[in-house]
């Protein structure tokens, strides 16, 4: 069956059959005409903000898979892009910007690709080439924080700049050796990747978790006017409370 559309008519008029004259329209009755209404002023429209939409994205991140899709895109990824945050009041020694972000590793050929081809290049390359574009924080002390994959032009920083606890300093990406978006942070005593040590670091009511535990870094308790932690860190001359920033939640990863 086929479905057309009626003609079009005027309004309160039926459609007239083929070949018949049209139906003549009655004449107005002058009584009845309509009443011509004053102008209006100009339309008030209410003042409205910028519509905010909220951003959404994944809310897991892809499983590991063996041949199929061998890459994915970063905003695959619920990590890419998350803002990061000082650690502690600092001097930024060095923020280093314009690598890429590439694909995903997380296939069998592209982990296979990362390990035997790309990871060469950039260990003959340097630690810069490996740990992609970074921040290097003076926490004062000999002790130096790195962030490590960033996002490629997410750097709200420059080096020399002062950073309070809890600011933005860039956005997670997947710059550098790296499968997949995530963040690489460590201690260091010194400010240069290639020949600084680790510093062990513990989280404040969590010690150190194991590999793939989710944990939540929560507020310490007051005492007497100062936070417990701070003072068991300035007794063991260590960097204080004030570092800690924000609460943190992590999920814990093998390096």
């Amino acid at each position: 069956m086929d479905i057309v559309a009626e003609p079009e008519t005027a309004e309160g008029e039926a459609p007239g059959r083929p070949g018949a004259a049209p139906a003549p329209r009655p004449a107005a009755d002058p009584a009845t005409r309509p009443v011509p209404r004053p102008e209006a002023g100009p339309a008030i429209r209410p003042e409205v903000g910028p519509a905010i939409r909220p951003e959404v994205g994944p809310v897991t991140r892809p499983a590991f898979r063996l041949f199929w899709p061998v890459v994915r895109r970063n905003r695959a990824f619920p990590a890419f892009g998350a803002p990061l945050l000082a650690v502690a009041d600092a001097t930024v020694v060095v923020a280093s910007d314009g690598q890429r972000d590439h694909l995903s590793r997380n296939s069998l050929p592209a982990l296979a690709y990362l390990m035997l081809a790309e990871a060469t290049v950039r260990s003959i390359a340097g630690a810069h080439r490996i740990i992609g574009n970074h921040v290097i924080l003076d926490l004062g002390g000999g002790t130096y924080a790195v962030y490590a994959h960033l996002r490629r032009g997410s750097l709200r920083v420059r080096a020399g700049d002062r950073v309070r606890a809890g600011q933005e300093i860039g956005r997670v990406g997947n710059s550098g050796n790296t499968t997949e978006p995530h963040l690489h942070f460590h201690l260091m005593d010194g400010p240069d990747p290639d020949a600084a040590r680790g510093v062990p670091f513990t989280w404040r009511g969590v010690g150190v978790p194991a590999n793939g535990e989710t944990f939540t870094v929560v507020e310490p308790e007051e005492r007497g006017g100062q936070p417990i932690e701070e003072q068991a860190e300035k007794q063991a001359g260590r960097p204080t409370e004030k570092q800690a920033g924000r609460p943190v939640e992590g999920r814990a990863a093998g390096s």
